[in-house]
């Protein structure tokens, strides 16, 4: 059996729903004190009397550093150190590139990968002083780029190479880096495409088959985090048994 998480203290980012938000859960059930960070604060608060245990809500926006700071100050003032950083907050507005509104470009950059640098760049001294982890929810198009979906997978690409270069700056001082990149999951995510025949057709994938629930996601996070501290899952890949691509 892994570690329990007794006492441990996790910071989980985009937490108002979906895989944030189940994670947030999971780790609580687990024992953990955890602080649970997203824009939509009102969704938290819900959150917070669903939790078996201790919860900090946490008014968080990735793409503003100064709100990525003043989360991580709050989440150490309140449970007195950081162990785990689960980096879930991100945006899905795929598409195609020609004439593509490029704001939606900027915004998933700002958020996939800026907001998830950011957050591992505040969080880090804490997570160095207690060897903790950082877990960072990527995807399968961190891996594989598809049509229609060119600066989303190129935000997942750019968090798998710097989970890389951070794994191998920060292991040997204890810190452990984990890469989780689902597949098709039952979320909000696709609800916010914009372009509808990009939207209508994520739509009819996901109908299409048996997707993961964000919960199965939660227990992988749980999975690799629980191991004892010799063993560093570094990437775990896990698509819907029916999805193909």
């Amino acid at each position: 059996m892994g570690n329990t998480l007794e006492g441990k203290v996790v910071l989980v980012t985009g937490a108002s729903s979906g895989i944030g938000e189940a994670t947030a859960l999971a780790l609580s059930a687990e024992g953990a004190l955890v602080a649970a960070g997203a824009r939509r604060v009102d969704r938290l608060e819900s959150l917070v009397h669903k939790a078996p245990g201790e919860l900090l809500a946490l008014d968080l926006d990735v793409t503003d550093q100064d709100s990525v700071r003043a989360a991580v100050a709050k989440t150490v003032e309140r449970f007195g150190a950081l162990d785990i950083l689960v980096n879930n907050a991100g945006v899905m507005l795929t598409g195609p590139i020609a004439g593509a509104d490029t704001t939606e470009w900027t915004r998933m950059v700002e958020t996939n990968l800026l907001g998830s640098m950011y957050t591992v760049h505040a969080a880090l001294p804490y997570l160095l002083e207690r060897k903790g982890t950082v877990l960072q929810v990527s995807s399968t198009s961190g891996r594989f780029a598809s049509a229609y979906g060119g600066v989303y997978a190129a935000t997942k690409f750019g968090v798998t190479a710097f989970s890389e270069s951070l794994r191998q700056e920060v292991t040997a001082q204890g810190v452990r880096v984990v890469v989780i990149e689902p597949g098709f999951v039952a979320t909000e995510l696709a609800d916010h495409i914009t372009d509808p025949p990009t939207r209508a057709a994520a739509q009819e994938m996901a109908a299409s088959m048996r997707t993961l629930q964000p919960e199965d996601i939660a227990n992988a996070v749980v999975y690799a985090v629980t191991q004892p501290q010799h063993v560093a899952v570094n990437e775990i890949l896990i698509r819907p048994t029916d999805q193909t691509p």
